[in-house]
């Protein structure tokens, strides 16, 4: 399925919801076959973070709302921290009451680590937008937050996807198949 959707219709990364189901190395193995970003909304639960990063520190993983849309600051606390320690971690803004939070994660992590999110419809992309310019940053900071850093991480699916293509080193549907039971 996840073939598919690359090579046919150019999908560019997988999302994982934490009140559905979290990663399962399955899922892992195929962002990691496809060179794909792994979005996970870990939904507060951050030690999966600690479960999944350092084990394929090949595969970007991007934590929406700073690890909680339920406002609790503790996760975001913790996703600030792992934001630092992890160099295959990512955070987005979107839903982040705390302010003091996103500030946080750019000073200690750098602007080179966080997304603009909005979860919309859901929530007004004005105000998300406002939050990330109420940061205060240089030009080029705040540029890297509103788009920079995705367009960063989706050049990289891109160019790695390529390449891998080039090798054969994308796995068919059958060896995917073989991997998921081995």
């Amino acid at each position: 399925m996840v073939q598919t959707a690359v090579r046919r219709w150019g999908f560019r990364g997988i999302k994982v919801h934490g009140l559905e189901a979290m990663p399962t190395r399955e899922v892992c193995e195929t962002a990691l076959a496809f060179s794909l970003p792994l979005l996970v909304d870990v939904a507060g639960k951050t030690s999966v973070i600690e479960m999944l990063a350092p084990q394929y520190r090949q595969v970007n993983f991007i934590v929406p709302h700073l690890g909680s849309f339920a406002d609790d600051w503790r996760a975001h606390q913790q996703v600030v921290d792992q934001l630092v320690h992890h160099p295959n971690l990512y955070a987005d803004t979107s839903g982040v009451r705390r302010f003091d939070y996103i500030v946080q994660a750019v000073r200690r992590a750098g602007a080179h680590k966080i997304l603009f999110g909005s979860d919309g419809p859901w929530l007004h992309p004005g105000v998300e937008i406002a939050k990330i310019r109420l940061l205060g940053l240089p030009p080029s900071e705040e540029a890297l937050i509103l788009g920079g850093n995705a367009v960063r991480l989706l050049r990289e699916v891109g160019h790695k996807r390529n390449a891998a293509d080039r090798r054969g080193a994308v796995p068919s549907t059958s060896q995917m198949r073989a991997r998921s039971f081995a």
